[in-house]
């Protein structure tokens, strides 16, 4: 290394771009856990000064709420995405276009859902999922109401069931495996909604 070089590493010269860096950091905190990761042992993993770090997140808690905000934003834009649709097929909609979000995004949804509310940015994205859930318990009796799913299932109870299917898909499913994201999300459709749907 020339001695340029040193002194740029040693200044703190950033190492990644700010995705680079952002998907790096949420590797190491989905692998460590992000409250078991401190900023020093973040910047060591990345081989990185905190310099370097700082250069493109201004604490570790940005970090985190960049990663969660792109989990949410996914699968918010879904719920926006399908308002115009009739309620039983939007509830196949926001599962395919949930499926998909994770698929796209499924470092930073697997984080999502390991958060536990210990931060206020841990806090606000649980009140956002939350959210979501709610509103796709509002679509869940919609399509209920207008028979397009049986009416004997509680739909929060449903919303759980169907959501319990989707999010374990974050502890085996890998991009660039046998199903790509619009298989798996067919898939998802036939087992979910096959025992939901009127006979």
């Amino acid at each position: 290394m020339s001695q340029t070089e040193n002194g740029a590493a040693r200044r703190g010269r950033p190492g990644f771009d700010r995705r680079g860096l952002l998907d790096a950091a949420v590797a190491v905190f989905n692998e460590s856990g992000y409250d078991a990761t401190s900023v020093a042992a973040l910047a060591t993993r990345l081989g990185l000064s905190k310099a370097a770090l700082y250069h493109h997140f201004s604490s570790k808690e940005e970090i985190l709420e960049t990663a969660l905000g792109e989990a949410l934003d996914g699968l918010e834009g879904v719920l926006t995405d399908t308002r115009t649709v009739v309620p039983g097929e939007r509830l196949a909609a926001v599962l395919q276009g949930a499926v998909r979000v994770l698929a796209a995004h499924l470092p930073s949804v697997t984080l999502l859902l390991r958060v536990r509310g210990n931060s206020e940015v841990e806090r606000r994205a649980l009140e956002r999922r939350r959210a979501f859930d709610q509103e796709v318990t509002g679509i869940v009796r919609a399509a209920q109401e207008d028979g397009a799913v049986r009416p004997d299932v509680d739909a929060s109870v449903a919303t759980r069931l169907l959501f319990g299917m989707v999010n374990s898909l974050v502890e085996w499913y890998r991009p660039g495996g046998a199903e790509d994201a619009d298989a798996l999300a067919r898939d998802v459709l036939t087992v979910a909604l096959d025992g939901l749907r009127t006979r």
